[in-house]
C-alpha cells in the first residue's frame, strides 16, 4: 500500500534531460503540462516510483502534482514544505504559488492565501496573508497625491529610450500627477539597478512624475511569467489577466489611479496582446469590483526614417557594437548606461572619444 511507504524528497535541476521527461510524463498522467520557466523541481518517490512533484520558477510554485493514491494524505503538506525550503536557500522568502481554483483549500492550508483569480481558471496565492497589503499601504503613505487624474504606466526600460521618454511626457502633460513602475525582475539585459536609474536619469525634467520599483506585484515572475519569455512566444492570458487584476484591484486604488498610459507595440506579440488585455480588464465595469481605469494607447515615437523607437532595436544594435547609431534613439542621459554595458561585456568601443564624458554613472535607488 502506497501509504506504508515513507516518501523521499530529491531536488531536480531541468537540465538533467532524463529526469525532466520523467517529471513531464508524470505531470501528464496529472493532466498538467510544464512550463518553459521552471528552473527546479522537488520530487518524491516512493521506491522507484515518482509520486509528486512541484515546479520551482524563481520565487514561484507551479507544475505541481501528487499521484492520485496518496492524495489526502500529508504528502502534499511535506511537498510544498521541501519546495518552501528549495527556495529559501536560493534567497527568496516571499514566495508564490499558481494553482487551479479548485486547489485553493488545499493550498491555504499550506500557509499561501489568494491573491487573484481567473474564473475557473488559475489562483495566484502568495505565502504570506498580509503581502500585498502591506505594499499597497506604503505606497499609499508614501506617494499618495491627491488628484482626480492619476496617471499610471509599467515599463521594463530595458534600456529606456527616446520611446519611453516620449510615453511619459505625453502622460505626464495629461495627468496631474503620474506612476511610473519599472519591472523590478533582474531578467534582462540590462539590470533592474539600472534600468530604473535610466528612467530617474530620464525623467528629472518633469516635475509631476514619481518613478517606483515595480515590485513583486508588476509584471513579475510571480504574476506574469509569459513577459519574460516572450522570445519563445509564448503568450498566456491567463498571466495578462492575473497581473492586470492585481494592478486593478490594489495597486491602482492606492494610489488613486484612474488612467494607464502604453505606447502602441508594433514588434512583440506578448506585449501587444497585453495592451489588449488592458482595455478589458482594467477598463470593463463589469469584470472586477473595482474602479475602472482608462487605457490609452499613445503612438510610438518614430525614428528620422519613420520606424517606431524600441528598446529591442537598441539592444540589438548594442549586441553589433552599434553604440554610435543606437545613441539616436537614447536620451543623452541613457549613454552612460550604454557605454558601461559595452565595457562590461568586453567589446570594444567604436567612439573611443566618448569614454572621457561616459565613465560615470549614477547608481539606481
Amino acid at each position: 500500500m502506497y501509504a506504508e511507504k515513507m516518501p523521499e524528497f530529491d531536488t531536480v535541476e531541468t537540465s538533467n534531460g532524463v529526469l525532466k521527461d520523467e517529471i513531464i510524463r508524470f505531470l501528464q498522467s496529472n493532466g498538467l503540462g510544464i512550463d518553459d520557466d521552471v528552473e527546479q523541481f522537488v520530487i518524491a518517490r516512493a521506491g522507484k516510483e515518482l509520486i509528486a512533484c512541484a515546479g520551482l520558477a524563481g520565487n514561484t510554485l507551479k507544475c505541481i502534482a501528487v499521484h492520485i493514491e496518496w492524495r489526502g494524505t500529508s504528502l502534499g503538506l511535506q511537498l510544498i514544505r521541501e519546495a518552501e525550503y528549495l527556495a529559501n536557500q536560493n534567497g527568496d522568502h516571499h514566495l508564490f504559488l499558481l494553482t487551479c481554483p479548485d486547489n485553493v483549500k488545499s493550498f491555504r492550508g499550506c500557509g499561501f492565501y489568494p491573491l487573484a483569480t481567473l474564473e475557473n481558471k488559475a489562483t495566484l496565492m502568495e505565502n504570506t496573508p498580509v503581502g500585498i497589503h502591506r505594499y499597497c499601504k506604503k505606497l499609499r503613505a508614501d506617494y499618495f497625491i491627491p488628484a482626480d487624474n492619476i496617471g499610471g504606466i509599467v515599463m521594463n526600460a530595458n534600456p529606456f529610450t527616446l520611446g519611453h521618454q516620449f510615453l511619459i511626457e505625453q502622460a505626464s502633460r495629461a495627468c496631474h500627477w503620474l506612476h511610473v513602475f519599472v519591472v523590478e525582475e533582474n531578467l534582462s539585459q540590462f539590470s533592474f539597478n539600472d534600468r530604473i536609474a535610466m528612467v530617474r536619469d530620464g525623467v528629472k525634467h518633469l516635475v509631476n512624475v514619481t518613478v517606483h520599483p515595480g515590485s513583486r506585484y508588476i509584471i513579475s515572475r510571480g504574476t506574469f511569467p509569459g513577459y519574460f519569455l516572450k522570445e519563445k512566444q509564448v503568450v498566456n492570458d491567463v498571466y495578462s489577466a492575473i497581473d492586470l487584476i492585481i494592478f486593478r484591484r490594489y495597486i491602482a486604488p492606492s494610489l488613486g489611479i484612474t488612467h494607464r498610459f502604453v505606447g502602441t507595440e508594433p514588434y512583440c506579440k506578448v506585449t501587444a496582446q497585453y495592451n489588449q488585455a488592458m482595455h478589458h480588464w482594467l477598463e470593463d465595469e463589469f469584470v472586477i469590483p473595482s474602479n475602472a481605469i482608462t487605457v490609452h494607447e499613445i503612438d510610438r515615437k518614430t525614428d528620422a526614417n519613420n520606424y517606431p523607437i524600441s528598446a529591442s532595436a537598441v539592444r540589438s544594435l548594442l549586441n553589433k557594437n552599434k553604440l554610435s547609431v543606437a545613441r539616436n534613439m537614447v536620451p543623452e542621459s541613457t549613454m552612460p548606461y550604454l557605454h558601461n554595458w559595452l565595457r562590461a561585456n568586453h567589446h570594444d568601443l567604436p567612439e573611443p572619444h566618448l569614454a572621457g564624458n561616459l565613465m560615470s554613472i549614477s547608481v539606481g535607488h
